[in-house]
């Protein structure tokens, strides 16, 4: 195991403890300003993401969303592949995909040219520490080479952290939203 890999398992452990302080801690209206973020962008293609385990809720920003345009969720196709997008609208029939995530019953995939990104820890540069899997690196990655694609990351004030370990496959985020503020980079 090489030094950097340690030092983001590290990195990511301080990272979730952090967060489920912050995730017990958060009231109701925690997506109050992503709300307010995607308002600006209303009809433009995105892609949310079902919340598992601690991670700060975006539901109620998609649901505004898809009153105006096309949302989507990630599904994962496989190890060491960019994601898709499928399209998802409130209440419609979800099953059990990889991780615990829900994704659509039913396969319709786009292309999103926002993505709402969950994080375990980000920092003030735009520096994003994910689950160790680089998805959305990948993803990314792919999305802006095709045009240009806006990354938000969405996550509690709390998961902030000083000097992430970042590698050059790490993409950037170009905004983050807190529960408290918005962050643009």
């Amino acid at each position: 195991m090489t030094d950097l890999v340690q030092i983001k398992a590290a990195a990511r452990s301080a990272a979730f403890a952090r967060r489920r302080v912050a995730h017990g801690t958060a009231g109701p209206g925690s997506a109050a300003l992503l709300s307010g973020v995607l308002a600006g962008y209303r009809g433009v293609p995105l892609a949310g993401y079902m919340p598992i385990r601690t991670e700060i809720d975006p539901l109620p920003a998609m649901e505004e969303a898809a009153a105006h345009g096309p949302v989507g969720v990630p599904v994962i196709v496989g190890e060491g592949l960019p994601l898709k997008f499928s399209r998802w609208e409130p209440g419609c029939a979800m099953k059990d995909g990889p991780f615990g995530a829900r994704i659509p019953e039913v396969d319709d995939f786009f292309e999103p040219e926002i993505l709402i990104v969950p994080l375990v820890a980000f920092d003030r540069s735009g520096g994003r520490l994910g689950y160790g899997g680089g998805f959305y690196d990948r993803t990314l990655e792919l999305l802006r080479a095709r045009r240009a694609t806006l990354a938000i990351g969405f996550a509690y004030a709390g998961q902030e952290a000083d000097g992430l370990p970042l590698e050059p496959t790490d993409q950037p985020l170009d905004m983050l939203v807190t529960e408290t503020e918005v962050i643009t980079f």
